[in-house]
This record gives C-alpha cells, sequence and structure tokens, in this order.
C-alpha cells in the first residue's frame, strides 16, 4: 500500500507568517516564482538579488489521511526519495528524524506516530550556511574559483556542487523536497534489492540474480524471476526465501546484445521479480537491463597503457560530451527534455556522455534514455574541484552509504560504463591537495577515492571498473596528471592557455575526457535574458552572465585569429558558434585519426543550465549550436579528414572508419577557387579495415594559385552514396578572397507541416545557415558549405503550423559572408 505525498503543499519562510502554495518535488526557486515572489533567476542579474533564498530556513508541510487498514501493516515507512539538504522531519508534530545528504534515499518509521484521520507532516529545510561556515572556520578546505561566482562552503555538505555557483552557471543555493516522497505500507516481507550480474558464454548469457528482501516475519515465501523480451517470456525461475538475500539463476540462449549508439542495436530485456506468499504477490519490482559485456581497458602497448572501453570483445573509440544538470532548478527538467538531450547526443554520432561530478546523480529517466538510445555513461561521483573532508568519519559513513544507495540505484543500466572517484582533484592538486592550509593530505584523499568508493563498486558493482580521478595517470606520479602514454586527460592549454587550434594536433593522449571551447548561444537565447540595452557582449548583463574568468575576451582574440570582425552584435553571437565548432573540429578530427593510439574524445560539454555563453553544444533553451551539427559530421562512424600543409598547398587525406566491417568506396577530392571555378579533381579507390583510421591520399596542387583563393573538398561515396564530406582551407578564413555567394532558396511544404528548403550559390558560401523568425523551429542541418552546381536541402520544423507564405516571409539564409559585409542579399526565394 502507498500513499503519494507528491503533489500540492505549503511553505513559507520561518519566521514569515505568509504561507504560500508549494509543488512536490520541486524547490523554493520555483515555489516561489510559480507565487510570483521573485524575478526570474535568469534574466539580467536578478540572480544578485536573490541570495537571501538560500541563507534563509524554509518549512514545508501538507496534511494526509490515514485509513485503519495502514496502521495494520507490519511496517509503514516514510519514504524520501530526496530531500535537499539540512532537513527536519515532524509528523503530528513529532520529530521523525533529519537528514544530511542531498543524493541519499531516506526512510522512517513513520507507524507510531500516525493517526487515523487527518495527519500533518512538516519539513523544514535549513540554511546551509551556518553548518558549512562553522566546518570552514574549524578546518578550511579550499575549492576553485572561490571570489568568481562561486561561494564557499559547498565541499562541507553532500549538496550538488554546481549550486554554490560554477563558470558556466549561477549561485542558486536550492531546498526541497526535490524527489518523491510517499508512505509505504509492508506485510510480511518487501524486496530491497536485486543484483544481476551476467556471465557471456557462447551464443548464450548466464544471469546470477541476487534478490535482497527483508522479513518482519517468519513465514514460507518465494520469489518467482521472469524475464521478458518485447512482452514475451524467455525464462522464468522461483526459489523459496531462506533469508536475507536469495540467489537464482537464469539462462539465456541465443541472447540479443545490446550495443552502444553506431555498433549495433540496443536490445532490452525487462526482469520481473515478484515476492509471493502462498503465490500471493506481495511486492514487485521490475528491472530493464541489456546484455553485454561493457569494461575500461588498460593494457600495455606500444605506447604505454591503452585506456579504452570494449564491448562484447569490441574495442571502440568513444564519442561524446560531458552532461551537466540540465536547468538550475533540476525540478523542472521533464523526461521529455531528457529525451531531447540524450537523443540529440545520439543523432550527433555520439556514443558515451560523461556525467560529471559537480552536479547530481541524474534522474532514473535519463539513464534509461542512455539505454534505449545506445548511450554509455561515465559517472562520475559527486565530487569535484575541491579539497573534502575525508578525515571526517560521519562525513565519510554518509558518502559511503550515498554511493552504495546510488550504485544499488543504477547498476543494473547496460548504459553505465565506468565508476570515477572525482572530477580534476588530482589535476588541481597544487590548491587541494598536500600540506598546507587548505589542503586535504593525500593520506585523507587516498582514503576516500582510493579505499571507500572504490571498496563500494568492488562491492556492490563488481563487474564494473572504477577510476579514481578524471584525469587520472596510473603510472608513476599521480600529479603527471595528463601524460599522454596512459590514463585520460583534461586539455586546456586551448582555450584557458590560449593556444591555437593547431596545438590540439600536437597530442597524443590515450583518451580525452575534456577539453573545450566556448560561444554564446544565438540570439533569440540570448533575447531571453537581456534586455535591449544589454545587447554588447561588454555589457554588465552580458559578463554577467559570463562565468569564465577570461571568456568574453577568450572569444574574441580567438575570433580575431580566424575571422574577420563581425559587423554587428548578432552576427558576433553566431561567427562565436562557428568558431567553437571549429575548435572542436580540430581536436575530434586529429585523435580520431589517431586510432587506436587515441581512443576516446569527451568535450566539453553537451548541454546548459541556463542562458549565457559556455563550453555547450545545445543552449538552455534546447537549440543546437553549431558545434553540435559539426559534430554529427566529425563523429561520422566513416570520416574523411585532411591535415593541409600550407607551406605547399598540399593535403594528406584520412579515412576513420568505427563500423565493425570494412569501409570500401570512392575519394573525391576537389580544388575550388574562391569563385567557385573548378581547379583539380581526382577520384581514389579506398578501403579501410573494421575500426582503422588510415590515411588513403595526398593532394597537391601543382599550379601557381593563390593559397587565399584555394578551397578543398572532400567527399566518400559508398555505393554511389556520399556518407562523409569535409572542406578544408591553407589560409584563416579571415584571410580567403570571397565573395557573395549570392545564395538563393526554393521552398517545398512536406506532408508533415515541415518544409524542405533548397539552397543554391553562385561562388562558395562557408557555414550557410538558415534562419526562421516565425517562431521556434528544429533544423536537420545547418552550418554547412555550398558549392555551385552544388546545391544543399534543409528541413525545417516549425513547433506552430505555419502556411506557405508565411513560412517563406520567416525564412531568411545567411553564410559566413553575412557576417562581415553589408552587400548582398540574405534571402532570395522562389518557388
Amino acid at each position: 500500500m502507498k500513499i503519494d505525498l507528491n503533489g500540492p503543499w505549503k511553505f513559507k519562510k520561518q519566521g514569515n507568517p505568509e504561507t504560500m502554495k508549494a509543488t512536490v518535488p520541486g524547490c523554493v526557486h520555483t515555489d516561489l516564482l510559480d507565487n510570483g515572489k521573485i524575478e526570474d533567476p535568469h534574466f539580467r542579474d536578478n540572480e544578485l538579488q536573490l541570495m537571501w533564498i538560500g541563507e534563509s530556513t524554509w518549512e514545508y508541510s501538507r496534511t494526509f489521511i490515514v485509513e485503519e487498514k495502514l496502521l495494520e501493516y507490519d511496517c509503514v515507512i516514510l519514504k524520501c526519495l530526496g530531500l535537499d539538504t539540512l532537513a527536519s522531519i515532524k509528523v503530528n508534530e513529532s520529530l521523525l528524524g533529519k537528514t544530511d545528504n542531498q543524493f541519499r534515499v531516506w526512510e522512517f518509521d513513520i507507524k507510531p506516530y500516525l493517526e487515523i484521520g487527518s495527519n500533518t507532516l512538516e519539513i523544514c529545510f535549513e540554511s546551509p550556511f551556518p553548518r558549512v561556515n562553522r566546518a570552514q572556520e574549524k578546518r578550511f578546505l579550499n575549492q576553485t574559483g572561490l571570489g568568481h561566482h562561486r561561494i564557499d562552503g559547498g565541499n562541507r555538505i553532500r549538496k550538488s556542487p554546481c549550486n554554490f555557483g560554477w563558470d558556466w552557471g549561477p549561485m542558486c543555493i536550492t531546498a526541497g523536497i526535490w524527489r518523491t516522497i510517499e508512505i509505504v505500507g509492508c506485510n510480511d516481507a518487501r524486496l530491497l534489492d536485486i543484483q544481476i550480474l551476467q556471465e557471456h558464454g557462447k551464443d548464450q548469457v548466464l544471469l546470477k540474480i541476487v534478490v535482497e528482501t527483508e522479513l518482519f516475519k517468519e513465514l514460507d515465501l518465494s520469489t518467482r524471476i521472469e524475464m521478458l523480451k518485447e512482452g514475451q517470456q524467455i525464462s522464468v525461475e522461483e526459489s523459496k526465501i531462506t533469508g536475507r538475500q536469495t540467489s537464482l539463476e537464469l539462462l539465456i540462449s541465443s541472447p540479443c546484445l545490446w550495443w552502444p549508439n553506431g555498433m549495433g542495436e540496443q536490445t532490452l530485456y525487462q526482469i520481473s521479480i515478484q515476492l509471493l506468499k502462498k503465490n500471493h504477490v506481495i511486492d514487485e519490482q521490475t528491472k530493464t537491463i541489456g546484455l553485454r559485456r561493457l569494461f575500461l581497458e588498460t593494457k600495455d602497448d606500444q605506447w604505454g597503457q591503452s585506456f579504452q572501453f570494449v564491448v562484447n570483445g569490441k574495442p571502440f573509440f568513444a564519442k561524446g560530451a560531458n552532461w551537466i544538470p540540465a536547468d538550475t532548478f533540476v525540478t523542472r527538467v521533464t523526461d521529455e527534455h531528457y529525451e531531447f538531450l540524450v537523443k540529440s547526443a545520439a543523432d550527433a554520432n555520439m556514443n558515451m556522455l560523461r556525467v560529471w561530478g559537480g552536479g547530481i546523480y541524474e534522474n532514473d529517466s535519463f539513464y534509461e534514455f542512455c539505454d534505449q538510445y545506445g548511450i554509455c555513461v561515465w559517472q562520475d561521483f559527486m565530487f569535484a574541484c575541491s579539497a573534502y573532508p575525508a578525515f571526517d568519519a560521519e562525513f565519510i559513513e554518509s558518502v559511503g552509504k550515498e554511493a552504495e544507495e546510488n550504485i544499488k540505484r543504477l547498476r543494473h543500466h547496460p548504459s553505465i560504463a565506468l565508476w570515477c572517484g572525482n572530477n580534476e582533484l588530482e589535476q588541481i592538486s597544487e590548491i587541494l591537495l598536500g600540506e598546507g592550509v587548505g589542503k586535504m593530505t593525500w593520506e585523507e584523499y587516498k582514503f576516500l577515492f582510493d579505499d571507500v568508493l572504490q571498496s563500494q563498486v568492488e562491492q556492490f558493482d563488481p563487474q564494473r571498473n572504477y577510476w579514481p580521478s578524471s584525469p587520472h595517470s596510473p603510472i608513476g606520479n599521480r600529479l603527471d596528471h595528463n601524460n599522454p602514454s596512459h590514463g585520460d586527460a583534461h586539455l586546456w592549454d586551448v582555450w584557458h592557455g590560449r593556444k591555437p587550434f593547431e596545438w590540439y594536433r600536437t597530442c597524443e593522449h590515450r583518451f580525452n575526457s575534456e577539453f573545450g571551447f566556448q560561444s554564446f548561444p544565438e540570439p533569440e537565447t540570448v533575447f531571453s535574458y537581456t534586455s535591449e540595452e544589454d545587447r554588447n557582449i561588454t555589457s554588465f548583463v552580458m559578463e554577467h552572465h559570463q562565468r569564465s574568468p577570461i571568456g568574453n575576451s577568450a572569444i574574441i582574440d580567438y575570433m580575431l585569429s580566424w575571422f574577420l570582425m563581425p559587423k554587428n552584435f548578432e552576427m558576433t553571437l553566431w561567427l562565436s558558434q562557428i568558431l567553437q565548432g571549429m575548435a572542436m573540429k580540430y581536436a575530434v578530427e586529429h585523435w580520431r585519426r589517431s586510432m587506436p593510439r587515441g581512443m576516446g574524445t569527451l568535450y566539453w560539454q553537451l548541454n546548459d543550465c541556463w542562458q549565457g555563453p559556455s563550453w555547450s553544444s545545445i543552449d538552455f533553451l534546447g537549440r543546437w549550436k553549431a558545434l553540435h551539427y559539426m559534430a554529427r559530421d566529425f563523429n561520422a562512424p566513416l570520416l574523411v579528414s585532411a591535415v593541409e600543409n600550407p607551406d605547399n598547398l598540399s593535403a594528406d587525406i584520412f579515412v576513420t572508419n568505427d563500423r565493425l566491417k570494412a569501409a570500401e568506396g570512392e575519394l573525391i577530392s576537389t580544388l575550388f577557387d574562391t569563385t567557385g571555378q573548378l581547379l583539380h579533381s581526382e577520384s581514389t579507390r579506398f578501403q579501410a579495415n573494421a575500426q582503422e583510421s588510415i590515411q588513403v591520399s595526398r593532394i597537391q596542387h601543382v599550379t601557381k594559385v593563390n593559397s587565399r583563393c584555394l578551397l578543398l573538398r572532400l567527399e566518400l561515396q559508398e555505393n554511389g552514396q556520399t556518407t562523409s564530406t569535409n572542406v578544408s582551407f591553407f589560409e584563416r578564413p579571415k584571410h580567403l578572397i570571397l565573395k557573395d555567394p549570392e545564395l538563393k532558396t526554393s521552398v517545398q511544404e512536406e506532408d508533415d507541416g515541415s518544409y524542405t528548403v533548397t539552397i543554391t550559390a553562385k561562388s562558395p558560401a562557408l557555414w550557410v545557415w538558415p534562419e526562421y523568425s516565425g517562431g521556434d523551429a528544429s533544423f536537420s542541418n545547418r552550418f554547412f558549405h555550398i558549392f555551385p552546381d552544388q546545391p544543399a536541402a534543409c528541413r525545417i520544423y516549425p513547433s506552430q503550423a505555419a502556411d506557405y507564405e508565411e513560412f517563406q516571409k520567416s525564412i531568411v539564409v545567411r553564410s559566413l559572408w553575412d557576417t562581415f559585409s553589408d552587400s548582398g542579399s540574405l534571402s532570395r526565394m522562389h518557388s
């Protein structure tokens, strides 16, 4: 029996008599917004006027009805799946318990406090600041970013670290009931946990299942396990309950395996677990699993030690990004938005996301969508860029339980690939680790991350790997955190170190789990958090939303290195996205060419938690940036790319094949001048073995030509179908002698209400993107190149129905030319 306590509640600020309506799950900021008590924290600099929210104590309450039947149950518990964070819980004015960890599930025996009829539940959320300030005064522990959009003390409480601010998000100290809350009545026994281990043999998989139960009395009980695929029973087994743990086995013949995106199908099975008393079901759970072997392989090789993920016996190149919370107020993230973001990763040919350690252990639906779309998950524990009180026994006990609960919650997901202890503590060791004020000692560090967390993984998820930190060098000195011979690397020489994009081509690291470059969101997103007077990138509001200390200046510095000065504010925003895409293209293409020495690229970052300039490829409102469209190309399973030599106008052409089978076809290499004149074209037969990257050609223009006028277009064809294209330059784009491409478009209405826009150019048009002013829309393609006699098509899906004439008036098509030139028309329509 369950009583759902989600839904309407009441809340108030402690000491204030005014009571307001609240929604659970939720948080105090969203409740204040819904009551019209505060302005949007994401708009302009409103955040600065709302610090008092996190400094206050908040009281939530509701009534609920208890029937006599509930009190007849053997066990009645209040189950809180998430309380943020320092909570005191009262039932009918009696203290039930206190909590101090946002990431845990809290259960309390509520039966002695209940009355038949109306009951009152009160949860008081204390401000974290008195507690964390006392702890910091006793022994100060350092964090990065203090004094720059980051509040001190987040490392002294088990609460989402980025709540206290980060270099891409606001400082909003939340409080509230952030996950489901319910009362559960149980008789006789209940299911606590199910562990499912897999042993793969030849054309069969043996599932070893351990069912953990809590028994309230001595009874003759049994458990029944049923495995289903698409609703059809595959296997079933039953066993008597003989204690707290019961073991069963299921044998699956001719299994359908689960594969990462691009490698095969994501077949899922359902495991139904029932607890039976005389064939009557008294409790049940369902787990969705995938049959696969997925692990991190580190073995000695000719370059040092590998760092590669292996699935079903096949090493694969990890392509993806880092994931942060998808909203400052995570309770607003819907299942639909989770699916959109995960599907967007899959659509960009990604196969891995790293859930970064400064956010939250994500909602179940996030991992379910990763299972469905074949996105492997590198899962950090929630520790990032801070020293932690590993000397505190209560802290360690809480962390141990936090790890156990989240491992048990997530371990059945086929998408989980790795558990990682923390983000960047070893990389930032000079201020976090060792001897001295503000540091945790190496002994304390190793106790928490080498012993406590590793032992939890080994005990509760023994078939997955544990990695203590990212980045981490497993051989020799741990301070050598970005060693190119082994381990994973966070490479920030481009951006923080101001190295040129070409620097990426000198890197020979084994796995690149962080690297990135910023851009602004597109104009419509910027308009959502600014007023008209703010729309200059050096305005107070634009700089307030820029959380990287070097942010806007770095964007402009790199932009002027690569492109002509943009002509206005909006073109600066768009051009920053092209710049960001170029940076990541340089990096990812190089590391994919280096396969199998390098076996992974996870750029920073996939998504945003609010509107502002950041490293994301999808902005907070769900709009793909130029980078995300480009990522779909540079992550393509079969990729053509070039390494240019401007000195002699030559280029080495590479084909990278991530597929599990060989690829062969035609490589067409074409040199154009910037007016569109064909200078040279050649076709080369290529063959690339499965999971191989090889040089297949070298092209060189032998006649005298100005490098500022030269463009190289590459195209791979298989059976006459184009599978990859690319364009290379021999000068930075600002020095190319471009002409007005004189873009023209034609529009075709489709049966589903979308429109196909076909675009032609009189001369080469670089980074072409259509815009739609009739409201929100999604685009099949943007930021592509068009050459004369090679039209390109884009499918546009308006969010609201638009008739043909209305749609036609709302379309404009731009290219790099339009970022700096006022000549030429941006939109030439004809039916």
